[in-house]
């Protein structure tokens, strides 16, 4: 089983990014499930979501506490919240910046990537909403699922135009960290 932690601010989509990844997942033809945690419910308070994949049935149901990933939409929470907490020693750590991964300082031997989803999501949406793109990140960064399996969740979820730009957002991230992994 991999168990991915989510972080970010209400309305940046981080919950919608769980869900969307989970039902990616489902059409691979894995067993997932995507759940949020709240605490204030605003825009701009910390957001996190859950979300497990795995080729067996999945019978728990509580927070994930050691996830295998952890995604964080903005990079200012690094400073005010524990996103590592109980991150595996050879977990890996996505982050939504431009700064290489050598300017965040995590203790430990968790693996620390950076990819710059809301530029992506600014030239390709117009907006700084880059829930599709981190997850495009994410299937090129761990393979865990596919990337059409994505694509196909981003346009059952945003129909038309928006989905268009989304699945370009997306395809984009997903091309480029790819490349970086080599």
């Amino acid at each position: 089983m991999i168990e991915i932690r989510l972080h970010g601010r209400g309305g940046q989509g981080t919950v919608t990014a769980a869900e969307l990844l989970a039902v990616a997942a489902f059409d691979d033809g894995k067993e997932a499930q995507a759940f949020p945690a709240f605490g204030v419910e605003r825009r701009g308070a910390p957001v996190m979501a859950f979300c497990r994949i795995s080729d067996q049935r999945i019978r728990m149901r509580n927070q994930i506490y050691e996830p295998d990933y952890v995604v964080v939409q903005d990079p200012t929470l690094m400073e005010t919240v524990d996103v590592l907490a109980g991150l595996k020693p050879t977990g890996t750590v996505l982050i939504n910046s431009e700064r290489p991964a050598c300017g965040f300082k995590v203790k430990g031997s968790a693996r620390v990537v950076t990819f710059p989803a809301t530029q992506v999501a600014l030239e390709e949406l117009g907006r700084p909403i880059m829930n599709t793109a981190i997850l495009g990140a994410f299937s090129g960064l761990s393979g865990a699922i596919s990337f059409e399996a994505i694509e196909r969740s981003i346009g059952h979820r945003f129909p038309g135009e928006l989905g268009e730009k989304n699945v370009r957002a997306a395809r984009r991230a997903y091309e480029a960290m790819k490349e970086q992994t080599r």
